[in-house]
């Protein structure tokens, strides 16, 4: 029972921690909220919290390889990284508003599209790993007598944490929704969608830098 009171806290600050930092994630469930409503940003945030759960379960397994892989690949996966990106922007970018302003049909399909796309956004940018090492590192997080189920709770916590940390934005960014108006709404979608294509065109040129140094 103790070593569950020291798993459950720490698992849960690394969950939130791992989601808090206002990434392309954060802007694209943000969008999401206001432009489709609470649920549909919720359910891409859970997808993002698969993918980091994934990440998460790399770094505890210590799969040395996964971490060589992408430190020796790391300015490809960086470029490829920016693609993706690249086009969750210009797809936010070319949104058409007065569409979002559109009763939308909730049903367990465009949920799963939601997982999915929040999935894909978080999960191509695989160099969040190293972050996740040194939380695990900041917070002791594995230790060697842990058990299965200390495993377990550890990693079913960070998910928990990751999710309660998009439950509250979303909440909150759906407090404030009935304020967008078609011209407001376009207006974000403008300025997140610039601010995602910037970043990734940023990525990719360190990318390449980084690429031409090496050589």
């Amino acid at each position: 029972m103790e070593q569950l009171f020291y798993i459950l806290p720490r698992g849960l600050a690394i969950g939130i921690l791992i989601s808090a930092p206002m990434g392309p994630i954060g802007m694209f469930v943000i969008q999401r909220t206001l432009s489709k409503g609470r649920w549909p940003a919720f359910f891409s945030g859970a997808g993002a919290a698969v993918s980091d759960l994934i990440y998460c379960l790399l770094t505890g397994l210590g799969l040395s390889f996964v971490t060589d892989f992408i430190e020796a690949h790391q300015s490809l996966l960086q470029v490829i990284g920016g693609a993706v990106l690249a086009a969750f922007g210009i797809y936010l970018f070319r949104k058409n508003p007065t569409r979002a302003l559109k009763p939308a049909v909730a049903g367990a399909n465009n949920f799963w599209k939601d997982i999915v796309t929040g999935f894909a956004l978080t999960f191509s940018n695989p160099l969040i790993l190293f972050f996740i090492i040194g939380l695990f590192a900041r917070f002791n997080f594995i230790l060697p007598e842990f058990l299965p189920y200390h495993y377990i709770t550890a990693y079913l916590s960070i998910f928990i944490g990751a999710l309660i940390w998009w439950y509250l934005v979303t909440l909150f960014v759906n407090a404030v929704r009935s304020r967008f108006n078609v011209r407001s709404l376009w207006l974000v979608n403008r300025i997140i969608g610039g601010v995602l294509i910037i970043m990734a065109v940023f990525g990719i040129i360190l990318a390449v830098k980084e690429y031409v140094h090496s050589v």
